[in-house]
């Protein structure tokens, strides 16, 4: 056990918390050195993640231990921060956070650590020598698939158009009016109409790939009645052929092990309880139309973690998240 990674967790008893565990639990590189919940302290975390029974022996702890080689943290937004600030971490140990608190530019950097922006289909090389990572928004790892490729051909020259809808685990696990099973089941409700927070990380992206972006992104979030994903529906104005669409999507990934350009209509089912991310492109008249789907607890969250410290340490990319889809 001593070569392998030593990893801890905080806040380990939410929807994040748990993916991260069902990963680790079996990841083939990494010892789970403790997961922290100050509200579940001395719990197995098989009475929490009932469905770790028999997986793992594992308590929650409320102390945070220091002989780790790398903390996530699955947090919610604002406290990430708040815990850095209250618990000095060995800057020897890296840190993978999965809140939004260091995604822009303006917030990357906390006392003496810089954050790297953790989209690997952006930032791969850099993210091989951080020692921290702001992991990407759900959503904005979801459209960002979806656009990457048109910016960093320069490509993106007019408004783009983003319909994209979430499942409810997106909402976290605390309960709130719009989360209660009788209120999302056999519903559809849109929210933070143009307004939604990940604008401005997936802005910085596409920046970042094509600095003489000047377009707008007009974004209508929609809470959808199942459990987990995100599927995303974009358009722009466009007079790529659709040939030469799929080219450029299909070049931009041909490294990457999770983003795949499917030329078939593509579903939900086939990327949930995945990392894998799929992307389909057609062309109708002069709009060029992109679908982009993700699993948001994986890819979009504590999976692309997991990718994330992969790449840190050196590791196949794929290790441990090598998942098959349940499809039916």
């Amino acid at each position: 056990m001593s070569d392998k990674i030593k990893a801890g967790i905080i806040g380990g008893a939410g929807y994040t918390g748990g993916e991260m565990l069902r990963i680790l639990v079996n990841h083939p590189n990494v010892e789970i050195a403790f997961v922290n919940s100050t509200s579940n302290a001395g719990n197995l975390v098989s009475d929490v993640h009932t469905d770790l029974i028999g997986d793992t022996d594992l308590k929650f702890v409320s102390d945070i231990p220091q002989d780790i080689d790398v903390l996530f943290l699955c947090v919610g937004h604002g406290d990430a921060k708040k815990f850095l600030a209250a618990n000095p971490i060995k800057e020897s140990i890296k840190i993978i956070d999965l809140s939004q608190d260091f995604r822009l530019t303006a917030n990357d950097e906390f006392e003496n650590r810089k954050f790297i922006y953790g989209l690997p289909e952006l930032n791969r090389e850099a993210i091989k020598s951080a020692s921290n990572i702001a992991n990407p928004g759900c959503f904005a790892t979801c459209i960002q698939l979806g656009l990457l490729p048109l910016a960093a051909k320069g490509l993106i020259k007019s408004e783009v158009h983003i319909n994209a809808t979430t499942g409810s685990t997106g909402a976290g696990q605390g309960l709130n009016a719009t989360s209660h099973f009788s209120w999302r089941n056999n519903n559809l409700s849109i929210y933070k109409a143009f307004e939604h927070q990940h604008l401005n990380e997936i802005g910085e992206s596409l920046l970042q790939l094509q600095p003489s972006l000047k377009d707008s992104l007009s974004f209508i979030p929609q809470r959808g009645a199942f459990t987990r994903g995100i599927l995303a529906a974009i358009y722009l104005e466009s007079d790529l052929t659709l040939e030469e669409a799929q080219s450029i999507f299909e070049e931009y990934y041909s490294s990457h092990p999770f983003t795949h350009v499917s030329r078939r209509n593509i579903d939900l089912k086939q990327v949930v309880n995945t990392n894998k991310a799929l992307v389909h492109v057609e062309k109708h008249g002069d709009k060029l139309f992109i679908i982009s789907i993700i699993d948001n607890l994986l890819k979009g969250a504590s999976g692309q973690a997991v990718q994330n410290m992969n790449l840190m340490f050196g590791l196949d990319e794929t290790a441990g998240l090598k998942l098959k889809a349940a499809n039916f």
